[in-house]
This record gives structure tokens, C-alpha cells and sequence, in this order.
């Protein structure tokens, strides 16, 4: 679409927002804390502000650890304001240990048991997608055999996420800020994802990881297509919001835009500058990358 044709024109806003309501074209999602200068701390405020600025989506990693009567709240306002729920990080990430690479019972049934856990969460919040992170490598394992126990231990967790209609987002991390963990590029969740053949078992495709990783965003995102669920994003270097770092992102979510991606993209970086300007900055900077 031609950048006379931009649909973010800005009209007044019940809540007062100073950055005024835009209709962007892609469902970007904030979390809490993006706008709390605007919003003030309160949660359903800032779910409020984020509807009131014309975000269509939320994402909130640490969703499973709020109290059930909070998450009940979130998620009725958020279906209130016609917001969609993003993900949520559905088991204890193993940032250290070898996990679900070791074959180990142990480690298999946590896992399963938080699958579990994370299914009544969605099924609260209305979220369709929960984040997977494999864990650590380990070191004295072949990666043909510890990418075989992750393939099994994935196959079991979709056997429960499946009958809901849920899917878990395999997040691979780059190297330079998750130094040893297994998964860390797009064609390798794309060969895990291939091997579980399961719609519960997709991939999240952070575009902030993957530039420091392996680069070649578009391409990869190309190749991999089939079995990307869902996008998170972030400029590099400094994980802040777009227009601020090295990536291209108005050609980026053009591209998305194009392939007909009707998901969501997690906002899951920071703000570049303090205080309410930086807010209305960050603002700015998402209507300018959505303005093809």
C-alpha cells in the first residue's frame, strides 16, 4: 500500500491520550509497563491506554504468575475493548541445566505438568499461544540426540495442548545474549516444528534474536513460513522499539503485511527514552514502520 493511502490517521481519544488512536494495519502487541507514565501503575489502565493509543493486542510473559482473579480481570477488559491476548512463557525456562534436551522422566513430566498448568491459564485469559523454550544444551550429549529427546517431549506436550485447540511457540535465542541454550535459529525450530507435525508446535519468530543470530530475516521468515505462529520484535543493538537500531522494519512488516499474517507481533523490547516522551516516541516510531 502507497504511503498516501496510510489508514493511522488520528482522531480524539476517550481517555485523553496525547498520542491520539491510530488504525495500524498489523495486531503490535505492548506489555505492561510500556505506558505506565501515561497510565499510571494500575494494570487495567494501562490495558485502557493501550486500547485508547489503538493497539489491538497485549502480550505478557509473566501472565501464569499473576493471581487468578487478576488474569480474570485482565482478560475481561481486554475482551471489553475487542483486545486479543498474546503470549504468555508456559513452564520454567531452563537458562543453565540441560532440560527437555536430556531424555531425563524428571524434566519430562515438570514440563508436562506446566503444559498442563498453562492450558487452564489460556483458557482464562483467552490466549491461543504460550511460549516454549527448550533449555540448555547439553555439552557431554550429541545434538542429534538431544534434538531427538526435544522432538519427543514436544510430541507429548502437544498431545495436551491439542484437544483446546492451543499451540506452544518454540523461541529460538541468539547466542550473544543466551549463550549455550539449543535453540537458536529459525531453520532449526523449523526442522523441530517439521519433525513434531503438529499445529500445537509452531514457531515464534523474534526479530530481535534472530538479527543478532543469523541475520537474513526475510528469507528465513520465507522458508520457515508454514511454521511461524507468531512474531516478537525489537531493534538491535539495544532491544528498543523500532527506528532505533539496524533493522528495516517498515520493509519488514511490509513484507508480513503482504503474506496475509493476520497473527500478532509482541512488542518485547523497551523504551529508548524515559518518561512519557519516551512513550509517545515509541508510539511514534510504531506508526511510522506501519505507514507502507
Amino acid at each position: 500500500m502507497a504511503a498516501g493511502n496510510m489508514l493511522h490517521a488520528s482522531r480524539p481519544s476517550g481517555s485523553g491520550n496525547p498520542a491520539g488512536k491510530h488504525e495500524f494495519k498489523l495486531k503490535y502487541a505492548p506489555h505492561f509497563g510500556m505506558f505506565r507514565n501515561h497510565a499510571g501503575e494500575d494494570l487495567l489502565d494501562q490495558v485502557q491506554f493501550m486500547a485508547d493509543t489503538g493497539f489491538t493486542a497485549m502480550e505478557d510473559n509473566g501472565m501464569k504468575g499473576k493471581a487468578i482473579s487478576m488474569q480474570e480481570k485482565i482478560a475481561s477488559k481486554m475482551a471489553n475493548l475487542g483486545m486479543e491476548m498474546g503470549v504468555f512463557v508456559a513452564h520454567t525456562i531452563q537458562w543453565k541445566n540441560p532440560d527437555l534436551v536430556s531424555g531425563d522422566k524428571e524434566n519430562l513430566e515438570r514440563f508436562l505438568g506446566e503444559i498442563r498448568e498453562s492450558v487452564d491459564v489460556a483458557r482464562r485469559v483467552n490466549a491461543r499461544w504460550m511460549t516454549v523454550v527448550p533449555g540448555h544444551v547439553d555439552l557431554r550429549m550429541d545434538m542429534g540426540y538431544q534434538t531427538r529427546n526435544v522432538i519427543e517431549a514436544l510430541k507429548r506436550a502437544c498431545e495436551i495442548l491439542e484437544p483446546h485447540g492451543l499451540t506452544m511457540v518454540l523461541e529460538p535465542l541468539n547466542f550473544y545474549n543466551h549463550p549455550g541454550l539449543f535453540l537458536k535459529e529459525i531453520p532449526q525450530a523449523y526442522q523441530v516444528c517439521q519433525a513434531v507435525g503438529s499445529p500445537s508446535c509452531k514457531i515464534l519468530d523474534d526479530l530481535y534474536h534472530q538479527q543478532i543470530q543469523e541475520g537474513n530475516l526475510i528469507p528465513n521468515m520465507d522458508m520457515a513460513w508454514e511454521e511461524i505462529a507468531y512474531f516478537q520484535v525489537g531493534d538491535n543493538p539495544g532491544r528498543k522499539e523500532p527506528t532505533t537500531g539496524e533493522i528495516n522494519y517498515l520493509n519488514v512488516f511490509k513484507h508480513i503485511h503482504e503474506k496475509g499474517y493476520t497473527g500478532i507481533l509482541g512488542m518485547e523490547h523497551g523504551n529508548s527514552l524515559p518518561g512519557k516522551e519516551g512513550e509517545k516516541a515509541l508510539i511514534e516510531a510504531y506508526v511510522q514502520v506501519d505507514s507502507y
